[in-house]
């Protein structure tokens, strides 16, 4: 399929699927990772005192500690202590970007192979380097929750991946925040985007670390000709690792005026769940030019 007709069937798709009025089913769907959120993990998570964590030996410990103590309040089998045999292990950089600070968590199989990486809040410079535990556990209760949200969508992509993908490991693509959104649209198209690529088994994170592939979506919306209402546009991005732009997915349609300025709710959920299938395509024309 080429880009052009990749483009045409995605707008097709949308015009169909994202109408003006929402479709009332899909309120209150708590997202595609929904299933997953009670289901305990099989393994253990081993989290080892960070040594590249710009932190003293002693510090790093209590980082560790703190991280594996947030885990297991959501319910993630987690320990700071050596890890055993099959233990994957949780292993905490820091980057000093200036005036701040960002912790970024990789998470290894029991076999060493990255799944996936996720990075934290930003912390000024200063408030790392004293590492005063209210600051450390702040810095936890943030990596609990996305260290949480990383291993669920690394299951999501295991449970849906063929044999040969779980042998090399899940593609994993980097998705970055929608732009341009009025509302909640840009967070809405995010979250829903990330829950159906993890569906398809796709690994997704917010970092570059270890990602083939990147993904965005731009969102336009100006007055339409017609009275009264407003035409979005959604292109989602995507490209590779060496910055190269692989395809785009184009959205369009007319909307009432104002329709877009508070909630998405369904207009998001049929925009991620259509624009999904047109990335996965993007992504398989790629490997297979």
């Amino acid at each position: 399929m080429s880009s052009r007709s990749l483009l045409l069937a995605a707008l097709a798709l949308l015009l169909s699927a994202c109408g003006i009025e929402p479709r009332p089913p899909h309120w209150g769907n708590p997202g595609g990772a929904a299933p997953w959120l009670s289901r305990p993990l099989a393994v253990r998570i081993a989290i080892p005192p960070p040594e590249a964590a710009l932190l003293p030996s002693a510090d790093a410990a209590r980082l560790a500690e703190a991280v594996s103590t947030a885990l297991q309040a959501g319910d993630v089998p987690a320990t700071a202590r050596p890890p055993l045999p099959l233990d994957w292990r949780l292993v905490i950089l820091a980057e000093n970007q200036g005036g701040t600070v960002r912790p970024i968590y990789r998470l290894l199989d029991a076999d060493g192979r990255p799944q996936g990486s996720v990075g934290g809040n930003l912390v000024p410079v200063a408030a790392w380097a004293a590492a005063e535990q209210p600051t450390l556990d702040a810095v936890a209760s943030d990596a609990g929750a996305k260290v949480a949200q990383l291993i669920l969508g690394i299951q999501a992509a295991r449970a849906s991946a063929s044999p040969a993908a779980l042998a090399a490991g899940p593609d994993r693509v980097r998705l970055l925040p929608a732009t341009g959104a009025p509302g909640d649209g840009n967070q809405a198209l995010t979250a829903r985007l990330r829950e159906f690529l993890s569906a398809q088994g796709y690994v997704v994170q917010d970092i570059a670390d270890g990602a083939a592939f990147a993904v965005t979506a731009e969102v336009s919306v100006v007055p339409a000709p017609a009275p009264r209402t407003e035409r979005v546009e959604i292109q989602w991005i995507v490209s590779r690792r060496d910055g190269h732009e692989l395809g785009r997915v184009l959205q369009l349609n007319e909307v009432p005026a104002g329709r877009l300025n508070g909630f998405w709710g369904d207009i998001a959920f049929a925009a991620a769940q259509e624009a999904a299938g047109g990335v996965r395509q993007v992504i398989r024309n790629a490997a297979n030019p």
